[in-house]
Protein backbone atom coordinates (compact mmCIF):
# COMPACT_ATOMS: atom_id res chain seq x y z
CA UNK A 1 0.00 0.00 0.00
CA UNK A 2 2.45 2.26 1.11
CA UNK A 3 4.95 1.68 -2.01
CA UNK A 4 1.67 2.67 -4.30
CA UNK A 5 0.99 5.59 -2.32
CA UNK A 6 4.28 6.67 -3.16
CA UNK A 7 4.44 5.52 -6.96
CA UNK A 8 0.73 7.28 -7.34
CA UNK A 9 2.86 10.55 -5.98
CA UNK A 10 5.58 10.32 -8.21
CA UNK A 11 3.13 9.97 -11.19
CA UNK A 12 1.20 13.55 -9.65
CA UNK A 13 4.54 15.45 -9.10
CA UNK A 14 6.18 14.40 -12.48
CA UNK A 15 2.50 15.19 -14.09
CA UNK A 16 2.53 18.48 -12.94
CA UNK A 17 6.18 19.50 -13.77
CA UNK A 18 5.53 18.74 -17.25
CA UNK A 19 3.67 21.84 -17.94
CA UNK A 20 4.67 25.31 -19.12
CA UNK A 21 2.73 26.83 -16.21
CA UNK A 22 4.76 24.91 -13.47
CA UNK A 23 7.77 25.99 -15.56
CA UNK A 24 6.26 30.05 -15.85
CA UNK A 25 5.57 29.88 -11.57
CA UNK A 26 8.64 28.27 -10.36
CA UNK A 27 10.80 30.30 -12.53
CA UNK A 28 8.85 33.24 -11.76
CA UNK A 29 9.33 32.36 -8.12
CA UNK A 30 12.94 32.45 -8.45
CA UNK A 31 12.74 36.14 -10.23
CA UNK A 32 10.65 37.41 -7.15
CA UNK A 33 13.26 36.15 -4.95
CA UNK A 34 16.26 37.58 -6.99
CA UNK A 35 14.47 41.01 -6.86
CA UNK A 36 14.35 41.05 -2.93
CA UNK A 37 17.67 40.87 -3.27
CA UNK A 38 18.02 36.99 -1.54
CA UNK A 39 19.23 35.12 -4.45
CA UNK A 40 23.13 34.34 -3.70
CA UNK A 41 24.26 34.34 -6.63
CA UNK A 42 22.11 37.13 -9.14
CA UNK A 43 20.98 40.70 -8.50
CA UNK A 44 18.37 42.13 -11.30
CA UNK A 45 18.43 45.57 -12.62
CA UNK A 46 15.13 45.82 -14.16
CA UNK A 47 16.08 49.56 -15.61
CA UNK A 48 18.36 47.02 -18.34
CA UNK A 49 14.98 45.21 -19.45
CA UNK A 50 14.84 48.13 -21.68
CA UNK A 51 18.78 47.75 -23.06
CA UNK A 52 17.74 44.26 -24.07
CA UNK A 53 15.16 44.76 -25.72
CA UNK A 54 16.65 47.11 -27.87
CA UNK A 55 19.31 44.87 -29.13
CA UNK A 56 16.49 42.10 -29.77
CA UNK A 57 14.35 44.77 -31.25
CA UNK A 58 17.51 45.72 -33.32
CA UNK A 59 18.62 42.65 -34.54
CA UNK A 60 14.90 41.53 -35.78
CA UNK A 61 14.32 44.79 -37.57
CA UNK A 62 18.16 43.88 -39.43
CA UNK A 63 17.20 40.30 -39.76
CA UNK A 64 13.40 40.62 -41.01
CA UNK A 65 12.97 44.37 -42.11
CA UNK A 66 9.51 43.65 -42.76
CA UNK A 67 8.82 42.28 -39.50
CA UNK A 68 7.73 39.00 -40.92
CA UNK A 69 9.28 36.75 -38.06
CA UNK A 70 8.76 32.97 -38.45
CA UNK A 71 8.55 31.13 -36.05
CA UNK A 72 11.93 29.64 -33.80
CA UNK A 73 12.46 26.60 -35.35
CA UNK A 74 15.07 23.94 -36.50
CA UNK A 75 14.33 24.91 -40.17
CA UNK A 76 15.72 27.96 -39.52
CA UNK A 77 18.88 26.54 -39.12
CA UNK A 78 18.53 24.38 -42.24
CA UNK A 79 18.25 27.45 -44.42
CA UNK A 80 22.08 28.11 -43.36
CA UNK A 81 24.28 29.49 -46.43
CA UNK A 82 21.49 30.53 -47.92
CA UNK A 83 20.59 26.90 -48.84
CA UNK A 84 16.53 25.93 -49.07
CA UNK A 85 17.53 22.17 -47.42
CA UNK A 86 13.55 21.90 -47.07
CA UNK A 87 12.90 22.24 -50.55
CA UNK A 88 15.76 20.18 -51.48
CA UNK A 89 14.18 17.69 -49.45
CA UNK A 90 10.78 17.76 -51.26
CA UNK A 91 12.68 17.43 -54.46
CA UNK A 92 14.37 13.72 -53.16
CA UNK A 93 10.65 12.89 -51.79
CA UNK A 94 8.89 14.11 -53.95
CA UNK A 95 7.72 10.25 -55.86
CA UNK A 96 6.57 9.36 -52.37
CA UNK A 97 2.96 9.85 -51.63
CA UNK A 98 1.82 13.06 -49.08
CA UNK A 99 1.15 11.62 -46.22
CA UNK A 100 4.45 9.80 -46.84
CA UNK A 101 6.54 13.02 -47.31
CA UNK A 102 4.61 14.03 -44.23
CA UNK A 103 5.57 11.01 -41.56
CA UNK A 104 9.42 12.25 -43.22
CA UNK A 105 9.29 15.27 -41.92
CA UNK A 106 7.90 14.94 -38.69
CA UNK A 107 10.83 12.44 -38.26
CA UNK A 108 13.34 14.53 -39.36
CA UNK A 109 12.80 16.73 -36.95
CA UNK A 110 12.54 14.46 -33.93
CA UNK A 111 16.07 13.24 -34.58
CA UNK A 112 17.61 16.91 -35.50
CA UNK A 113 16.05 19.01 -32.27
CA UNK A 114 17.44 16.06 -30.34
CA UNK A 115 20.73 15.95 -31.60
CA UNK A 116 20.96 19.59 -31.33
CA UNK A 117 22.54 20.10 -27.62
CA UNK A 118 25.68 22.17 -27.44
CA UNK A 119 28.27 21.26 -29.84
CA UNK A 120 31.56 22.79 -28.39
CA UNK A 121 33.72 25.85 -30.13
CA UNK A 122 36.12 23.44 -31.71
CA UNK A 123 33.85 21.06 -33.69
CA UNK A 124 32.26 21.68 -37.51
CA UNK A 125 31.13 20.26 -40.45
CA UNK A 126 31.82 20.46 -43.89
CA UNK A 127 28.67 20.18 -46.39
CA UNK A 128 30.20 17.79 -49.48
CA UNK A 129 27.28 19.26 -52.15
CA UNK A 130 28.25 23.43 -51.17
CA UNK A 131 31.86 23.02 -49.85
CA UNK A 132 30.64 25.26 -47.07
CA UNK A 133 31.39 24.73 -43.30
CA UNK A 134 29.05 25.16 -40.39
CA UNK A 135 29.60 25.03 -36.51
CA UNK A 136 27.26 25.23 -34.14
CA UNK A 137 23.58 24.85 -34.38
CA UNK A 138 23.65 25.39 -37.84
CA UNK A 139 26.29 22.65 -38.09
CA UNK A 140 24.87 20.04 -36.19
CA UNK A 141 21.19 20.45 -38.10
CA UNK A 142 22.90 20.11 -41.79
CA UNK A 143 24.67 17.36 -40.72
CA UNK A 144 21.87 16.05 -39.11
CA UNK A 145 19.83 16.59 -42.62
CA UNK A 146 22.83 14.55 -44.46
CA UNK A 147 22.36 11.77 -42.04
CA UNK A 148 18.84 11.73 -42.47
CA UNK A 149 19.00 11.70 -46.23
CA UNK A 150 21.56 8.73 -46.08
CA UNK A 151 19.22 6.89 -44.58
CA UNK A 152 21.13 6.62 -40.72
CA UNK A 153 18.60 6.61 -38.53
CA UNK A 154 16.00 3.50 -40.69
CA UNK A 155 16.68 0.25 -40.62
CA UNK A 156 14.87 -0.48 -44.17
CA UNK A 157 17.42 0.85 -46.94
CA UNK A 158 14.89 0.73 -49.22
CA UNK A 159 12.96 3.54 -47.82
CA UNK A 160 16.13 5.86 -46.37
CA UNK A 161 13.62 8.71 -45.47
CA UNK A 162 12.29 7.82 -42.21
CA UNK A 163 13.72 7.36 -38.66
CA UNK A 164 12.17 4.09 -37.07
CA UNK A 165 12.93 2.14 -33.44
CA UNK A 166 15.13 -0.55 -34.98
CA UNK A 167 17.42 1.76 -37.12
CA UNK A 168 17.44 4.03 -33.97
CA UNK A 169 18.31 0.89 -31.50
CA UNK A 170 20.84 -0.20 -34.02
CA UNK A 171 22.99 3.18 -34.45
CA UNK A 172 26.44 3.04 -33.00
CA UNK A 173 28.52 5.99 -31.94
CA UNK A 174 30.98 5.28 -34.82
CA UNK A 175 28.59 5.56 -37.47
CA UNK A 176 26.97 8.89 -35.74
CA UNK A 177 30.54 10.04 -35.20
CA UNK A 178 31.26 9.30 -39.25
CA UNK A 179 28.06 11.03 -40.21
CA UNK A 180 29.08 14.03 -38.58
CA UNK A 181 32.89 14.19 -39.21
CA UNK A 182 33.84 13.58 -35.68
CA UNK A 183 37.50 13.16 -35.42
CA UNK A 184 40.18 13.33 -32.91
CA UNK A 185 41.16 17.10 -34.55
CA UNK A 186 37.16 17.50 -34.70
CA UNK A 187 35.76 16.86 -31.32
CA UNK A 188 31.76 16.81 -30.72
CA UNK A 189 30.87 17.43 -27.38
CA UNK A 190 28.74 14.78 -26.06
CA UNK A 191 28.73 12.50 -28.55
CA UNK A 192 27.95 9.16 -27.13
CA UNK A 193 25.62 10.55 -24.97
CA UNK A 194 24.05 11.98 -28.16
CA UNK A 195 23.59 8.14 -29.63
CA UNK A 196 22.53 6.78 -26.21
CA UNK A 197 19.61 9.46 -27.03
CA UNK A 198 18.75 8.43 -30.15
CA UNK A 199 18.93 4.77 -28.53
CA UNK A 200 16.57 5.55 -26.12
CA UNK A 201 14.16 7.22 -28.69
CA UNK A 202 14.31 3.80 -30.45
CA UNK A 203 13.80 1.68 -27.35
CA UNK A 204 11.02 4.30 -26.19
CA UNK A 205 9.27 3.93 -29.45
CA UNK A 206 9.55 0.00 -29.64
CA UNK A 207 8.32 0.05 -26.08
CA UNK A 208 5.07 2.38 -26.88
CA UNK A 209 3.60 0.65 -30.28
CA UNK A 210 0.06 2.28 -29.60
CA UNK A 211 1.93 5.98 -29.69
CA UNK A 212 4.74 4.96 -32.65
CA UNK A 213 2.98 2.93 -34.54
CA UNK A 214 4.10 -0.91 -35.21
CA UNK A 215 7.31 0.33 -36.92
CA UNK A 216 8.25 2.72 -34.37
CA UNK A 217 8.64 6.13 -35.98
CA UNK A 218 8.35 9.92 -34.74
CA UNK A 219 5.59 10.35 -37.09
CA UNK A 220 3.46 8.02 -35.19
CA UNK A 221 3.03 10.70 -32.42
CA UNK A 222 1.33 13.00 -35.91
CA UNK A 223 -1.14 10.10 -36.35
CA UNK A 224 -2.11 10.07 -32.47
CA UNK A 225 -2.59 13.88 -31.96
CA UNK A 226 -4.22 14.63 -35.19
CA UNK A 227 -6.07 11.05 -36.60
CA UNK A 228 -7.24 9.10 -33.33
CA UNK A 229 -9.52 7.33 -34.78
CA UNK A 230 -7.04 5.39 -37.75
CA UNK A 231 -7.95 7.60 -40.46
CA UNK A 232 -4.72 8.18 -42.57
CA UNK A 233 -4.67 11.57 -43.80
CA UNK A 234 -6.15 14.46 -40.92
CA UNK A 235 -8.97 16.26 -41.21
CA UNK A 236 -9.38 18.95 -43.26
CA UNK A 237 -10.11 21.71 -40.50
CA UNK A 238 -7.80 19.99 -38.23
CA UNK A 239 -6.62 21.89 -34.97
CA UNK A 240 -4.24 21.33 -32.05
CA UNK A 241 -2.75 23.57 -29.25
CA UNK A 242 1.16 23.54 -29.03
CA UNK A 243 0.74 22.73 -25.56
CA UNK A 244 -1.03 19.34 -26.49
CA UNK A 245 1.88 18.49 -28.47
CA UNK A 246 4.65 18.97 -25.83
CA UNK A 247 2.56 17.15 -23.39
CA UNK A 248 2.43 14.01 -25.67
CA UNK A 249 6.71 14.50 -26.05
CA UNK A 250 6.79 14.61 -22.62
CA UNK A 251 4.41 11.81 -21.56
CA UNK A 252 5.74 9.29 -23.85
CA UNK A 253 9.91 10.30 -24.28
CA UNK A 254 10.06 11.09 -20.74
CA UNK A 255 12.47 7.71 -20.37
CA UNK A 256 14.85 8.99 -23.39
CA UNK A 257 16.90 11.16 -21.05
CA UNK A 258 20.16 10.10 -19.76
CA UNK A 259 19.51 11.99 -17.21
CA UNK A 260 19.45 11.01 -12.83
CA UNK A 261 16.37 13.23 -12.33
CA UNK A 262 13.31 11.61 -11.25
CA UNK A 263 11.14 11.16 -8.72
CA UNK A 264 10.79 8.15 -7.21
CA UNK A 265 10.85 5.98 -10.23
CA UNK A 266 9.63 8.12 -12.75
CA UNK A 267 11.88 10.29 -15.06
CA UNK A 268 11.68 13.93 -14.96
CA UNK A 269 14.23 14.88 -17.35
CA UNK A 270 15.16 18.44 -17.83
CA UNK A 271 13.89 19.36 -14.41
CA UNK A 272 16.48 20.10 -11.52
CA UNK A 273 16.62 21.02 -7.99
CA UNK A 274 16.50 24.36 -6.21
CA UNK A 275 16.05 24.53 -2.26
CA UNK A 276 14.27 27.98 -2.50
CA UNK A 277 11.27 26.52 -5.17
CA UNK A 278 8.15 25.29 -3.60
CA UNK A 279 5.88 23.63 -4.89
CA UNK A 280 2.74 20.39 -3.96
CA UNK A 281 3.92 17.18 -2.89
CA UNK A 282 6.69 15.25 -4.05
CA UNK A 283 6.95 18.24 -7.23
CA UNK A 284 8.45 20.67 -4.15
CA UNK A 285 12.03 21.76 -5.02
CA UNK A 286 11.72 21.00 -8.37
CA UNK A 287 12.23 23.38 -11.35
CA UNK A 288 11.39 22.33 -14.73
CA UNK A 289 12.51 23.66 -18.08
CA UNK A 290 11.85 20.86 -20.84
CA UNK A 291 14.56 23.17 -23.07
CA UNK A 292 14.80 20.52 -25.47
CA UNK A 293 11.30 19.18 -25.53
CA UNK A 294 9.90 22.72 -26.16
CA UNK A 295 12.40 23.11 -28.81
CA UNK A 296 11.06 20.02 -30.65
CA UNK A 297 7.88 21.40 -30.48
CA UNK A 298 8.57 24.65 -31.52
CA UNK A 299 10.30 23.05 -34.67
CA UNK A 300 7.13 20.60 -35.28
CA UNK A 301 4.82 23.54 -35.90
CA UNK A 302 6.01 23.76 -39.13
CA UNK A 303 5.59 20.38 -40.04
CA UNK A 304 2.08 20.28 -38.74
CA UNK A 305 1.25 23.36 -40.36
CA UNK A 306 2.43 21.59 -44.01
CA UNK A 307 -0.34 19.13 -43.34
CA UNK A 308 -2.67 21.76 -43.81
CA UNK A 309 -3.02 21.62 -38.88
CA UNK A 310 -4.00 24.90 -37.70
CA UNK A 311 -2.07 25.03 -34.79
CA UNK A 312 -2.75 27.55 -31.78
CA UNK A 313 -2.31 28.64 -28.31
CA UNK A 314 1.97 28.77 -29.29
CA UNK A 315 2.61 31.27 -26.50
CA UNK A 316 1.50 28.92 -23.95
CA UNK A 317 5.10 27.39 -24.61
CA UNK A 318 7.67 29.59 -22.56
CA UNK A 319 11.22 31.03 -23.61
CA UNK A 320 13.93 28.55 -24.07
CA UNK A 321 16.50 27.97 -21.19
CA UNK A 322 19.84 27.74 -22.98
CA UNK A 323 22.89 29.93 -22.56
CA UNK A 324 22.23 32.44 -26.10
CA UNK A 325 19.07 33.52 -24.00
CA UNK A 326 20.74 33.92 -20.62
CA UNK A 327 23.71 35.38 -21.79
CA UNK A 328 21.65 38.08 -23.51
CA UNK A 329 20.52 38.88 -20.14
CA UNK A 330 23.67 38.81 -18.73
CA UNK A 331 25.55 40.85 -21.13
CA UNK A 332 22.85 43.51 -21.39
CA UNK A 333 23.61 43.66 -17.34
CA UNK A 334 19.54 42.94 -16.87
CA UNK A 335 21.10 39.77 -14.69
CA UNK A 336 24.61 40.45 -12.88
CA UNK A 337 26.73 37.97 -10.96
CA UNK A 338 27.55 38.84 -7.50
CA UNK A 339 30.54 37.45 -7.96
CA UNK A 340 32.58 37.35 -11.34
CA UNK A 341 34.94 34.34 -10.54
CA UNK A 342 32.21 32.25 -10.81
CA UNK A 343 33.07 32.82 -14.57
CA UNK A 344 36.05 31.08 -14.44
CA UNK A 345 34.58 27.62 -12.76
CA UNK A 346 33.26 25.07 -14.98
CA UNK A 347 29.87 24.27 -13.54
CA UNK A 348 27.17 20.94 -13.81
CA UNK A 349 23.61 21.81 -15.19
CA UNK A 350 22.25 20.64 -11.60
CA UNK A 351 24.05 23.38 -9.83
CA UNK A 352 22.17 25.84 -8.03
CA UNK A 353 23.74 29.09 -10.06
CA UNK A 354 23.09 27.13 -13.38
CA UNK A 355 19.30 26.29 -12.19
CA UNK A 356 18.49 29.79 -11.16
CA UNK A 357 20.12 30.74 -14.09
CA UNK A 358 18.10 29.20 -16.72
CA UNK A 359 14.74 30.35 -14.50
CA UNK A 360 15.52 33.46 -14.46
CA UNK A 361 16.21 33.30 -18.26
CA UNK A 362 12.15 31.99 -18.81
CA UNK A 363 11.10 34.41 -16.50
CA UNK A 364 13.06 37.50 -17.45
CA UNK A 365 11.99 36.29 -21.44
CA UNK A 366 8.38 36.79 -21.16
CA UNK A 367 8.98 40.55 -19.73
CA UNK A 368 11.55 41.31 -22.47
CA UNK A 369 9.26 40.08 -25.09
CA UNK A 370 6.31 43.06 -24.21
CA UNK A 371 9.12 45.77 -24.92
CA UNK A 372 10.02 44.34 -27.91
CA UNK A 373 6.72 44.40 -28.94
CA UNK A 374 5.89 48.34 -27.86
CA UNK A 375 9.74 49.11 -29.49
CA UNK A 376 8.51 47.56 -33.19
CA UNK A 377 5.03 48.71 -32.70
CA UNK A 378 3.53 45.60 -32.75
CA UNK A 379 1.62 42.85 -30.64
CA UNK A 380 1.47 39.16 -29.54
CA UNK A 381 -0.72 38.50 -31.77
CA UNK A 382 2.04 39.37 -34.53
CA UNK A 383 4.84 38.59 -32.92
CA UNK A 384 4.56 35.69 -30.95
CA UNK A 385 6.96 34.20 -28.03
CA UNK A 386 8.76 31.75 -30.96
CA UNK A 387 9.26 34.74 -32.93
CA UNK A 388 10.67 36.96 -30.28
CA UNK A 389 12.80 34.29 -30.00
CA UNK A 390 13.65 33.94 -33.43
CA UNK A 391 14.16 37.36 -34.48
CA UNK A 392 15.49 38.14 -31.57
CA UNK A 393 16.71 37.08 -28.11
CA UNK A 394 19.16 33.87 -29.70
CA UNK A 395 20.53 36.36 -32.48
CA UNK A 396 21.26 38.74 -30.25
CA UNK A 397 22.72 36.53 -27.35
CA UNK A 398 25.02 34.70 -30.35
CA UNK A 399 25.85 38.44 -31.22
CA UNK A 400 26.81 39.89 -27.77
CA UNK A 401 28.48 36.42 -27.06
CA UNK A 402 30.88 36.63 -30.52
CA UNK A 403 31.35 40.79 -29.23
CA UNK A 404 32.57 40.26 -26.19
CA UNK A 405 34.01 36.21 -25.87
CA UNK A 406 34.56 35.31 -29.23
CA UNK A 407 31.25 33.27 -29.08
CA UNK A 408 31.30 31.33 -25.57
CA UNK A 409 28.86 31.83 -23.30
CA UNK A 410 29.06 33.91 -19.99
CA UNK A 411 29.17 30.99 -18.13
CA UNK A 412 30.85 27.74 -18.42
CA UNK A 413 28.26 24.48 -18.20
CA UNK A 414 29.38 20.93 -18.89
CA UNK A 415 27.02 19.65 -20.82
CA UNK A 416 26.69 16.51 -22.02
CA UNK A 417 25.22 17.40 -25.12
CA UNK A 418 21.59 16.71 -24.34
CA UNK A 419 20.65 19.49 -22.03
CA UNK A 420 20.90 22.23 -23.60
Amino acid sequence: MEQSRASSEADAAASLLRSTHAIRERCGQLLARARSGDSRWFTVDDGYIANAAREVAEITKKRYPKLHVPLHSRWRHLEAGGVDRKAELDRLMEHLPRQTRLHALVDFTFVSVLLDGGAGADWSYTEAATGKTFTRSEGLAVASFHAFTSGLFSSDKGHPFQVDAAGLRGLSTDHLASAFQVRENNPLIGLENRAILLRRLGEAMAEQPEVFNEDGRPSGLFDLILTPFGSTVPPRTAEESAHDILSEILLTCSGIWPLDNAIGNVPLGDCWRHEAVRGEGASDGWVPFHKLSQWLTYSLLEPFTWAGVRVHGVDALTGLAEYRNGGLLLDTAVLRLRDESVTKKVWQPGDELIVEWRALTVALLDEVAVEVRKLLHTDANHLSMASVLEGGTWAAGRELAQRHRGGLPPLQVATDGTVF
